[in-house]
């Protein structure tokens, strides 16, 4: 039973960690016109990265970074599009630890010594406890690399960096997410279906 709980509380954790601690960080090249773009295409994943991915995360990736390049006018072609999108992701095991106290009793006293005469302070006794709680997670670090295809030179890079919920549910929902925080930094934002 408390097995059960701990390993329900460690997911709850990294549920919550994964929302939470998601880095973004973008940059472009600023002499680029990026409305002449119409067009992309998919390099596909660099240096065989989507090999860590199921195939159901992969497709989630692929049709959410699709979703939001349609969003901004752009159109799918299968090659030779003005833009090339190369994707690649990396995940990195880490551990951290957590360290609680707790104390009882511990007071420190007041002035009075003997008879209310002379310095009357004091410590009394108290215990504490300190207990430590470690815990595995995953890292993931997913790069979106989108080139300008005819110069062939990298015009903007995405990245997004947080803990992988290890819930196939959750990763369903909070991928589009990521990917829309990622991609709400590039140059050309969503067209307005208003």
């Amino acid at each position: 039973m408390k097995k059960s709980i701990l390993i329900a509380s460690l997911a709850l954790m990294m549920i919550i960690s994964s929302c939470s601690s998601l880095t973004i960080t973008t940059d472009y090249d600023k002499s680029v016109d990026f409305t002449q773009y119409k067009t992309y295409s998919y390099y596909g994943w660099a240096d065989n990265s989507d090999k860590i991915l199921t195939p159901f995360d992969k497709e989630r990736i692929e049709k959410a970074f699709a979703d939001e390049f349609n969003k901004r006018g752009l159109t799918f072609q299968k090659e030779g599009g003005d833009l090339t999108v190369a994707l690649y992701i990396v995940t990195e095991q880490k551990q951290e630890t957590t360290a609680t106290t707790t104390g009882v009793g511990g007071m420190y006293g007041g002035y009075g010594g003997y008879r209310g005469y002379g310095p009357g302070w004091g410590w009394s006794g108290g215990m504490s406890t300190t207990s430590y709680n470690t815990y595995d997670y995953t890292v993931g670090t997913l790069v979106c690399d989108v080139f300008d295809t005819k110069e062939k030179k990298l015009v903007w890079e995405g990245v997004g960096q947080g803990t992988v919920d290890d819930n196939p549910q959750s990763r369903e929902d909070s991928t589009p997410k990521t990917i829309a925080k990622i991609m709400a930094q590039y140059p050309v934002q969503p067209v307005s279906t208003k």
